[in-house]
């Protein structure tokens, strides 16, 4: 094999490594192909060079290392992609190469200079297209290029608002074998990627910390904190403060991680469309508070799906009247609604005349060849040579893949070129292009994979800011032509190396300028409070039932004497009246049956309210509300989905107590985190009562099966006390086993217990007090007396005088029942006075 490709062999001008390690390293791109780090002569490009070093002194172990480091940081920040034909809320793991890909400065100035022109030019079209289309009326583009354009909206022509019709855009880049920038696609609609671009940066700049301070790579900030500054002028009306939100489809989406992390990452609420409502023209935010008047929407669902009334009626992630808010003026939409007409390949061959023509300049970045068949001449010189070309579909909306020709099955060839003919507008035919390749590390070794860069801009008319980096992809084999995420493509981070040390900096540096204090309560949309009051109750469900399943499991295994089994027979009893596990279940010599239920509760996501079940519902509800949770909650549940997802093996009943060992482990953790790491907000407020009254009603249930079961014997109790870990202090309070009478005390009456249904009831009325005042103008107080009521019904509770009760058992039970529908009761007045906004409020 070539050495004279390695990164050091003698014409590298880096200083060899070890034989094995070499080999290892042993890069050989391909002839004929422009690769991104060597030369043709096979010498390390110059920008590289510091970087070839590095690499040299970090050795294949240090790869290994590197490469499992940045497969943790992904995972513990749970950066997922969503193809649309995936399963599951979970998501496909993201994936970063261990290589980055070196730009030097004076490629960058020239793609700079290229993508601020094409944004101008983008500009320029769309101002036109809806506008006095004078393209069409002068013949630079045949009519049937927009009116056969589905992405062009014939609702939103003519409206004459003084903002850019384009906040940010994207254009995916390769290189041709000479070394020069050539655009394939553009993005101008919702440009997706570039959350994922800052992600990938946050993540390899951990990897390579030294690496990535002496190659002097340019930071990212800058373009993001100029972004949220764009977004912020933008707002119609001058204020201190414009409420800038972000609305997205929703978690099950493919690019939601994105969404919520650079809503985060921007300081602006992430919003579904369920969150907004428009009143009287005006652009309102549901939040607990009332209404809260938007200034700026920053767009993250398709043009179609925007409005439910004069777009797409189907689609639930719209908002019904939002054209009619933004043609009065009243909202400011970035970008803007109609822009996805751009993103057809059809306008591609059209671009360099219309660039002389609307600003009098040659495009400086060629797009890559291509021909619109909806022309009759273009459409024959296409069929003369069929097996030269790539099929694409020309217009915006047909999400099939590319088909190459060149080695196509005859009969699939004459059916692809039927279809052509048949609907020639609705196809582009692009020359095959070889593109430029970049070293991917596969585990073991460097080899060479095509790459694509999509560069990112934002900016007005007056100006215009190209990120100095980007998302970078490569084909995942080396055979791939095609290099899109939904194709399997792997991500890579984008260095654009400066000629100068580069200073730090964070999108959070401090200003010169004084700021105000500010602490808004009110910005929790009431949907993401409900996400989070269920992610309470959730969290709180399955705490529980792990530990009933922990209580089993462990009686399951051990010495197995008559008391043991007592304790199983009553444990088993407790949890199928609780409806938890099967009524005919039955431990008399069938332990192995009971061993199979717990193993199905666990495992199976098919059982409702299983631990599979429970942790999907927890991982929906903190998706929905993840720009609220912290990167180290996250990395919690991340944590807990691995555990629950983890096989049990086929062996004994102590793996199963081992494993939900783990899981309350990781329960508590969460509590805590909830406790000490969340600001004590409105959301957090809903989180809060969530577990709270789960748990308080949790309590009157299994106290009530317990009183039921205390009639014959009150063996029941010990199971009872481990279940809500009240073992200990049971012990320090009575020297005795456990009997009913103290027992009731401890785990209903004890304020000072945290498992108590006192405790519980005296934290719920606490947060109660605090609630603002929602929906109806008695809610708060109405929610604040029934928890009163609860209190005091629990405070006159006698037990002395219950034991001599003759109807004692009833009693109790009963007594029980009421809590059980009180704190339900309670729980849907809050969703109504909380989560839904039938009554118009605003501020």
């Amino acid at each position: 094999m070539d050495l004279r490709f390695s990164p050091f062999s003698p014409m590298s001008g880096i200083a060899p490594m070890a034989s094995e390690e070499e080999r290892r390293f042993r890069y050989r791109p391909v002839p004929g192909v422009w690769d991104e780090m060597f030369a043709a002569d096979g010498s390390v490009r110059p920008h590289w060079l510091p970087f070839a070093e590095m690499l040299r002194q970090l050795g294949v172990a240090g790869m290994e290392d590197n490469a499992a480091t940045i497969a943790r940081l992904l995972r513990d920040h749970g950066v997922t992609y969503n193809v649309y034909q995936d399963t599951g809320a979970a998501g496909r793991p993201w994936f970063l190469d261990v290589m980055p890909v070196l730009v030097s400065s004076s490629d960058f100035a020239t793609v700079e200079r290229g993508m601020q022109q094409r944004m101008r030019l983008m500009q320029a079209i769309m101002a036109d297209v809806y506008g006095p289309q004078r393209l069409i009326t002068e013949s630079w583009i045949p009519p049937r290029l927009l009116f056969a354009n589905p992405g062009y909206l014939r609702q939103v022509k003519d409206v004459a608002l003084d903002d850019d019709f384009i906040g940010n855009m994207a254009t995916d880049l390769v290189r041709d074998a000479d070394g020069r920038w050539i655009a394939l696609a553009d993005r101008c609609q919702m440009p997706g990627g570039i959350g994922y671009a800052l992600e990938n940066r946050i993540v390899l700049s951990q990897a390579f910390p030294q690496e990535f301070k002496q190659c002097h790579v340019q930071r990212l900030a800058s373009f993001f904190e100029r972004e949220r500054d764009i977004l912020r002028e933008m707002a119609p009306v001058h204020r201190h403060t414009p409420n800038v939100v972000m609305v997205t489809p929703g978690p099950h989406h493919r690019s939601y991680f994105e969404h919520a992390f650079k809503a985060r990452y921007l300081g602006f609420p992430l919003v579904e469309g369920a969150d907004l409502t428009v009143r009287d023209t005006r652009l309102f935010m549901k939040t607990l508070e009332g209404l809260r008047q938007v200034d700026v929407l920053i767009r993250r669902v398709e043009d179609f799906s925007c409005d439910t009334l004069e777009l797409d009626p189907s689609c639930w992630s719209g908002v019904p009247g939002l054209l009619e808010s933004w043609r009065n003026g009243r909202v400011r939409i970035a970008n803007r609604v109609g822009s996805g007409v751009m993103e057809a390949a059809a306008w591609l061959p059209f671009l360099p005349n219309l660039c002389r023509q609307l600003l009098g300049e040659e495009l400086l970045i060629p797009s890559v060849p291509t021909w619109w068949c909806g022309q009759a001449d273009v459409l024959a010189d296409v069929m003369k040579d069929p097996r030269r070309w790539i099929f694409k579909r020309a217009y915006l909306g047909d999400d099939r893949p590319a088909q190459s020709t060149a080695s196509m099955e005859e009969k699939s060839l004459k059916a692809l070129l039927a279809e052509v003919a048949a609907d020639p507008e609705a196809w582009v035919a692009q020359e095959a292009m070889v593109l430029s390749s970049a070293p991917f590390w596969t585990g073991s070794a460097l080899e060479p994979r095509s790459f694509v860069w999509r560069t990112f801009v934002c900016g007005t008319k007056h100006e215009t800011h190209v990120m100095p980096g980007g998302l970078g992809r490569v084909s995942p084999s080396s055979e791939g032509f095609l290099v899109s995420m939904e194709a399997g493509a792997l991500s890579k981070d984008v260095w654009v190396i400066s000629d100068h040390e580069v200073a730090p900096k964070s999108l959070l540096s401090g200003r010169t300028e004084a700021l105000r204090v500010s602490r808004p309560p009110g910005d929790v949309p009431s949907r993401i409070a409900d996400h989070l009051f269920w992610l309470g109750r959730y969290a709180e469900r399955m705490e529980q039932t792990t530990r009933v399943l922990r209580m089993l499991s462990k009686r399951l295994v051990g010495e197995g004497g008559d008391l043991q089994m007592h304790e199983l027979r009553d444990g088993l009893r407790l949890a199928q009246q609780v409806k938890l596990l099967d009524e005919s279940l039955d431990v008399t010599g069938a332990q192995y049956l009971v061993y199979q239920e717990i193993r199905e509760l666990m495992d199976k996501p098919a059982r409702i309210d299983g631990v599979a079940d429970l942790m999907g519902k927890l991982r929906y509800n903190a998706a929905a509300a993840r720009d609220r949770l912290s990167d180290d909650t996250w990395r919690l549940f991340n944590q807990l989905q691995e555990e629950v997802s983890a096989p049990l093996p086929q062996s004994t009943a102590y793996s199963i107590t081992s494993k939900l060992d783990r899981l309350i482990l990781d329960m508590a953790a969460f509590s805590g985190m909830q406790s000490e790491n969340m600001v004590q907000g409105h959301g957090w407020r809903f989180l809060e009562l969530g577990r709270r009254i789960e748990r308080g009603t949790a309590s009157a249930t299994f106290l009530q099966a317990a009183i039921q079961l205390c009639q014959e014997n009150e063996t029941v109790l010990v199971p009872l006390l481990e279940i809500f870990d009240s073992t200990m202090t049971y012990r320090r309070h009575h020297f005795a086993k456990p009997k009913l009478l103290q027992v009731l005390d401890l785990l209903m009456l004890h304020a000072a217990n945290p498992r108590s249904l006192a405790y519980q009831l005296k934290a719920i009325h606490h947060q109660a007090a605090l609630l603002p005042q929602g929906s109806s103008p008695t809610g708060a107080s109405t929610a604040l007396s029934a928890v009163e009521k609860m209190v005091d019904q629990l405070q006159q509770m006698d037990l002395a005088a219950w034991e001599a009760h003759p109807e004692r058992f009833a009693f109790l039970q009963n007594t029980c029942e009421q809590f059980i529908e009180h704190l339900e009761s309670l729980s849907h007045q809050l969703t109504e006075d909380y989560f839904s906004h039938a009554t118009r409020r605003s501020r």
